[in-house]
């Protein structure tokens, strides 16, 4: 028995070990598009024969509430999702440039809420570039967001397309689904 547990097969000196498998089938995916004014986040469930959405949603802060109201807001929902839905891991836009500053500065503290939030839950945590996500779910790497949203609900078999941001967090999840149901050369970025 004790051989056996240490991988090794009696009368043999080599035991055969099973490689990873890379599939997430039936593995709930959280994604996220953060924002401080409307975070999208969507969780699928990477299910065969075609991947199923289990919620969607944008977290929605009005522009008269500070950003301190904005970023507990952020933490609160996912917190929310975290506990009901239990994704395994996490994915969430890559960084962008920002010719505004104050635009980089308030989305990075949007970010930074979501991000602290999913890790607290101890999930894996990955990245995928705007681009990237494009290019996995339209074919273009420069879609509108409408295209996004619409080949969304295809993917997904919704009744209407998911608002932009949710549809921007649903891709997110999806890209990530199909990037690693698949043997890959270039796994996403964990962060």
């Amino acid at each position: 028995m004790k051989a056996r547990v240490g991988g090794k097969s009696p009368g043999s000196a080599h035991a055969l070990v099973p490689l990873p498998v890379r599939t997430i089938l039936h593995q709930a995916i959280l994604g996220i598009d953060p924002s401080l004014r409307g975070t999208g986040y969507g969780v699928i469930r990477a299910e065969r024969p075609r991947p199923t959405a289990l919620v969607h949603g944008t977290i929605s802060c009005p522009k008269d509430w500070e950003r301190s109201r904005c970023l507990a807001k952020i933490a609160e929902t996912l917190r929310a999702v975290l506990k009901r839905y239990r994704p395994a891991v996490c994915v969430v836009e890559g960084l962008f440039f920002a010719q505004n500053v104050q635009t980089a500065i308030l989305m990075g503290e949007a970010r930074g809420a979501a991000l602290a939030t999913v890790a607290e839950a101890g999930l894996d945590i990955f990245e995928i570039a705007p681009r990237k996500v494009k290019q996995a779910i339209v074919g273009y790497g420069a879609a509108q967001k409408s295209a996004v949203a619409r080949m969304v609900q295809r993917l997904l078999d919704l009744p209407k397309p998911p608002a932009a941001d949710a549809a921007d967090a649903l891709a997110l999840a999806l890209a990530h689904a199909r990037e690693n149901s698949r043997y890959d050369l270039t796994p996403a970025r964990r962060i």
